[in-house]
């Protein structure tokens, strides 16, 4: 797929992510995060460093930008219907803009994406390593709000 859109949504429509990318689903890399949140969730969530993602939110009232422990990102879970789309982390100095990952299990061709996915653990990282890290492997991406 070249310059592929991978378009996903929340089950009422409120939130969606498109994220732009040159690999197919089964290239993608898929991690479970084993966090509570994650796993509640059931959460496969890729991103793709050289890609692009926007994730547009309809309604900010039915927004909930969820953080927890370090409050280095937003999950973003819609207050209508529940649906975890995936993870913003803002960019200090442009909060629209910044790094995110998708939960593919919302995407309209979430059956293609049949890997495995890695297992991963965050817990014992610091701030500053969870940040760095996200720099690195998510997607580079912008949060719109008004724009579903």
């Amino acid at each position: 797929m070249a310059n592929g859109v991978l378009n996903g949504r929340c089950h009422c429509g409120n939130l969606k992510a498109e994220l732009t990318t040159r690999l197919s689903p089964a290239q993608l890399a898929l991690r479970s995060c084993q966090c509570s949140f994650c796993s509640g969730h059931r959460a496969r969530t890729t991103a793709d460093p050289q890609g692009q993602l926007r994730f547009l939110v309809r309604d900010e009232t039915a927004l909930s930008g969820y953080q927890f422990n370090l409050r280095t990102a937003q999950m973003l879970v819609c207050r209508a219907c529940g649906g975890y789309i995936g993870a913003f982390m803002s960019d200090s100095s442009d909060p629209s803009r910044g790094f995110g990952v998708a939960n593919v299990n919302w995407f309209g061709r979430a059956a293609e994406f049949t890997q495995e996915p890695a297992r991963v653990d965050y817990d014992s990282e610091s701030v500053e390593a969870r940040q760095a890290r996200r720099r690195k492997l998510w997607t580079p991406a912008v949060l719109v709000v008004g724009g579903g």
